[in-house]
C-alpha cells in the first residue's frame, strides 16, 4: 500500500504541476490568451483526407496574395499534379509553370538566362535573396511556406496534450494559420504599438510586422465559396498543411493497413502458441 500511495502521489503531483504550469505559460506573453479555435478539418484525425476542392482554393490564394512576399521552395510545379494534392492535370500544372519566368543557365557564352517554367523547377521565390527580403518587408523576413503549417503551433496546456494523443489530433499549426489571418484588429485602448507593427490578437505579443493580407472579395472563387477572410483563411491554411505533408494521405492509409497487420499478426502468433503448448502442463 505504501508503494501504490506513492505512486498515486507521485501522478497526482505531476498533474498539478502540469496544470500549473499551462496556467503559467498561458497567462504569460500575449496573445495566447486568446488562444486559436479548432476548425473542421477535412484531413482530421486517423482517417482524414484533403479536400481537393478547397486546396485548389488555397493554391489560388497563395499564387494570387502570399506569394508575393513569401517562398515555397520545398514545392515544385510536378507537385500540383501528383496523387494526393489538388487534383490539377499535369497540363494544368505545366500552364501554372510556364506562366513564371526561371533564372536557368549558364548557357555555351557562359551567361545566365531567363525561360518559361517546367514541372520540375521549385516554386520561383519572390526576392532574390533574404537581405532583399527584409529590405522589402521593413527589415522582417517573410517565413518560407514550405512546412509553416507543421512548424508553427500554439500551447493546448492540460489536459489537452493528453486528449489529443487519443483523438490523434495534430492539426494545431493549420488552427494557427487561419486564426493568425482572421486576427487583424484595431489595437484596444492602452496598447501602444511599435512603429511598422500591426496588432493581431493570435500573435505571441499581439504585435506582427505583417500587415492584414487579404480582405473579402479579393480573391475570385469560381466554385460558389464564399469569398470570405475566413474562408480564404481556411483554404489557404489546407493548402499549406499540403504543402508540408504532401504523403499524408499515404501515411494515414499505410499506418492503418500496419495496424491491421500486426492485429492479424498478434491473433496468428498466439493460437499457434496455444496449439504448441497445449500439451505441456505449467
Amino acid at each position: 500500500m505504501t508503494i501504490r500511495s506513492s505512486l498515486f502521489g507521485a501522478v497526482a503531483a505531476a498533474l498539478l504541476l502540469a496544470s500549473g504550469a499551462s496556467g503559467a505559460l498561458a497567462s504569460e506573453g500575449g496573445g495566447h490568451d486568446n488562444r486559436p479555435h479548432r476548425m473542421s478539418w477535412s484531413f482530421a484525425g486517423p482517417f482524414g483526407t484533403y479536400d481537393r476542392g478547397q486546396l485548389q482554393r488555397g493554391f489560388k490564394v497563395f499564387k494570387e496574395v502570399c506569394s508575393a512576399c513569401h517562398s515555397a521552395n520545398y514545392l515544385y510545379f510536378r507537385n500540383l499534379a501528383a496523387p494526393g494534392g489538388p487534383g490539377f492535370t499535369e497540363a494544368q500544372a505545366k500552364q501554372v509553370a510556364s506562366e513564371y519566368q526561371i533564372t536557368d543557365g549558364p548557357n555555351d557564352a557562359g551567361d545566365m538566362f531567363q525561360r518559361p517554367g517546367r514541372l520540375s523547377d521549385h516554386w520561383p521565390a519572390p526576392f532574390p535573396n533574404d537581405n532583399a527580403a527584409r529590405a522589402a518587408n521593413g527589415g522582417a523576413f517573410p517565413p518560407d511556406f514550405s512546412v509553416l503549417a507543421k512548424a508553427r503551433s500554439y500551447h493546448v496546456g492540460f489536459p489537452g496534450f493528453i486528449t489529443d494523443a487519443f483523438i490523434q489530433y495534430q492539426e494545431h499549426g493549420v488552427d494557427y494559420i487561419h486564426a493568425l489571418l482572421t486576427g487583424y484588429e484595431d489595437a484596444p485602448a492602452g496598447v501602444h504599438l511599435q512603429p511598422g507593427l500591426n496588432y493581431n490578437k493570435y500573435f505571441p505579443g499581439n504585435q506582427i510586422a505583417m500587415p492584414k493580407p487579404i480582405s473579402d472579395g479579393q480573391v475570385e472563387y469560381s466554385d460558389g465559396a464564399p469569398q470570405t477572410v475566413d474562408q480564404y483563411s481556411q483554404d489557404v491554411a489546407a493548402f499549406m498543411m499540403w504543402v508540408a505533408e504532401p504523403h499524408l494521405e499515404d501515411r494515414k492509409r499505410i499506418g492503418f493497413q500496419v495496424m491491421i497487420f500486426l492485429i492479424v499478426l498478434s491473433g496468428l502468433l498466439y493460437f499457434t502458441k496455444k496449439k504448441v503448448w497445449q500439451h505441456v502442463s505449467h
